[in-house]
């Protein structure tokens, strides 16, 4: 059973390597960071997934990315070189979808309002879900007197909150406006609450940091679907039947990727091609442990070349 407390693991040989992955059948892979930096892929990534792929091993890509609806995720992985059909992903829009409508059992005569992109949106109304916001307001510069303007909506029954790259006041102040109504009682769902995420020149301000302003003034914690937390584990779960001591989740982050695998009671691997790095995984007051590390997810390559 994987552990957060013992010393993980180095690979840094072939037979290492072999070892490994002799161990595991299905292997689950954040995205960025492990396979892509934006639209760059990492070295090795496309010989290692033809290696796995032809040895047998199952590949379920895990992401708290929501800006891409699980078809767009499809296109982008074709564009990059990586075959990926909709039941290979899971993403952090598709778990909430799932989530609102499987657990939540969302009312039919309500909305949700989404601060976000298209993936959130393209995943709802995939499930039946009717949204409104995202790119509604995208560029609308608000004035003084503009308040009047965000009125309650008593036909949005959740509030959405992903990754927006447009993020404005506007926005905040509907989402704030629909959430602060005790009457209404509007599910507060954010995607994800990672902190940041990598991209090709450096690290960037992530959905959690984003919705910052709203979970301080409305003084309320939102449900997270997002890597490392429990609802997405639960979805994951129970669309993915897979053996958790023939598992491995394989990430750049320990606070998501690794806390997820963990929690879940599956073997973990951090790879150092994005936001954590080795010091902190070997680092004895870090409460968060792979079980293994590994330079790059590349590396497996090495082996199909033996």
């Amino acid at each position: 059973m994987p552990s957060t407390t013992t010393v993980p693991q180095k690979l840094t040989t072939v037979e290492q390597y072999k070892t490994f992955l002799d161990k595991y059948d299905t292997f689950l892979l954040d995205c960025d960071g492990v396979l892509w930096h934006g639209s760059h892929v990492l070295d090795g990534i496309l010989d290692t997934v033809k290696f796995l792929r032809e040895n047998g091993k199952q590949l379920v890509f895990v992401s708290n990315n929501s800006t891409l609806s699980r078809k767009n995720y499809v296109k982008k992985f074709a564009k990059l070189g990586i075959h990926a059909e909709e039941k290979d992903i899971f993403s952090s829009s598709f778990a909430t979808a799932l989530y609102l409508r499987n657990i939540l059992n969302f009312p039919k005569d309500k909305r949700a309002f989404v601060i976000g992109e298209s993936g959130i949106v393209d995943e709802l109304k995939e499930v039946g879900i009717e949204t409104c916001g995202a790119s509604e307001d995208t560029g609308v510069v608000m004035a003084h007197g503009d308040f009047g303007s965000i009125e309650q909506d008593p036909t949005i029954g959740a509030v959405v909150c992903g990754f927006d790259i447009n993020l404005n006041y506007r926005k905040l102040a509907k989402a704030f406006t629909y959430l602060n109504n005790k009457e209404q009682n509007a599910h507060f769902i954010l995607t994800n609450d990672d902190s940041t995420f990598p991209a090709p020149n450096g690290i960037f301000p992530g959905t959690g940091s984003l919705c910052q302003p709203l979970i301080t003034a409305l003084k309320r914690q939102p449900m997270v679907m997002g890597k490392p937390n429990q609802p997405m584990l639960d979805c994951f779960f129970s669309n993915y039947h897979t053996d958790p001591a023939r598992t491995c989740m394989v990430g750049d982050r320990l606070d998501t990727d690794i806390a997820f695998g963990a929690n879940g009671n599956i073997a973990t691997l951090l790879v150092l091609t994005g936001v954590s790095t080795e010091e902190e995984a070997v680092d004895p007051n870090h409460p968060i442990k792979p079980s293994y590390i590994i330079q790059s997810f590349g590396e497996f390559a090495k082996v199909g070349l033996q």
